[in-house]
């Protein structure tokens, strides 16, 4: 193999605007599903560099975690960087004719920690993927790529999660989703005035509250009762399937109030659908900024932790921003929309 040259990639994490959780297999395969979401500027990345030592090495530079192994067509996607592993094996069966691709090191990171409600699992995924693809000149189009990284991540390795993450990674900007049975998705990318991408950026605060724990219990939580049609979960999916319909209508609009009001409507149906998606330290963030002028906000991801978003009027963005510097255990985090979904690229060196 050749060490002349690099592949790298790179793919955008995403909000969660509205309809989060009704992109779970457990609702769209039986009601259909509905996501508003749209990417930031928090990537996570892929190099993959081609060697000659008769290795393959897998480093998660932001988690500190490496693997390495002899060259070989499959990996147990046991122990650490089970995704790494997962995905080689995948793209090895099914781009490679079951024999190894050769020696060579990835290397990944994310701006965003796991568990931080961004979808940043799924969007390393892509990203491996899409690194891959660069590499092998397979020919896949979006769709192929996002398809191909949720059947690695729930179906194969069962990491339990939504849909959303793994199309907005792979498509970027602005999009209303529809998950349907069959696996068919359909992605409308959503053509938003400038001024109102704009005004949002303004009226958005993003609130690091640490690593959600509870995010695997409730998606698990949400889905036994969907299925087995116990407490009010479904009922609470069905309200806030509509509020995926209202926030688009309010976004395209330019109406930061009416989506302000969606969103609240959203976030009480969410805490409503599983005990813990809530918790006191989440309820009283929350209460901080509502006190302080905030016009609404929500956990993003399956909740528990993560990143909290808020809707703020610009005119008390700084004062909001004050009151969470004053937080131990938080931060906050800037950020701003983009268009473009993961990109991938090869250098010669």
């Amino acid at each position: 193999m050749s060490e002349l040259f690099l592949i790298r990639s790179r793919s955008p994490l995403r909000l969660g605007l509205a309809g989060g959780g009704t992109d779970m297999e457990a609702f769209y395969l039986q009601h259909g599903g509905c996501v508003l979401n749209a990417t930031i500027d928090l990537y996570a990345c892929c190099t993959i560099k081609p060697k000659n030592d008769g290795k393959i090495c897998f480093v998660a530079s932001d988690i500190n975690e490496e693997f390495e192994t002899e060259i070989t067509n499959f990996i147990e996607p046991e122990g650490n960087l089970k995704l790494h592993k997962a995905i080689y094996n995948r793209i090895v069966k099914d781009f490679n004719h079951s024999k190894p691709l050769g020696a060579f090191k990835m290397t990944t990171y994310c701006d965003s920690p796991p568990g931080s409600g961004l979808g940043s699992s799924s969007t390393l995924t892509v990203s491996i993927v899409k690194a891959y693809v660069e590499w092998l000149s397979i020919p896949f189009g979006d769709y192929d790529i996002a398809q191909l990284a949720y059947d690695i991540e729930r179906r194969e390795l069962k990491m339990k999660g939504g849909k959303q993450d793994q199309y907005a990674a792979t498509f970027g900007g602005v999009n209303f989703m529809e998950f349907y049975g069959d696996d068919k998705t359909i992605i409308n990318p959503l053509k938003v005035r400038r001024w109102i991408m704009s005004e949002l950026e303004q009226s958005l605060i993003l609130f690091y509250t640490g690593v959600s724990r509870e995010s695997h219990n409730i998606i698990e939580e949400q889905s036994k009762n969907i299925e087995e049609k116990t407490g009010n979960t479904l009922e609470m999916m069905t309200k806030i399937k509509q509020e995926a319909y209202d926030m688009k209508e309010a976004l395209l609009k330019g109406n930061i109030m009416e989506m302000a009001e969606s969103m609240r409507r959203g976030w009480e149906a969410k805490k409503a659908s599983s005990t813990k998606i809530s918790n006191s330290n989440i309820d009283r963030i929350y209460d901080v900024a509502m006190n302080a002028g905030a016009m609404a906000g929500k956990v993003s991801g399956a909740g528990g932790g993560g990143f909290f978003m808020f809707l703020v009027p610009p005119s008390k963005r700084m004062k909001i921003l004050r009151l969470f510097e004053q937080e131990k255990n938080g931060r906050t985090m800037p950020c701003h929309f983009v268009d473009e979904g993961s990109q991938s690229w090869r250098i010669n060196k």
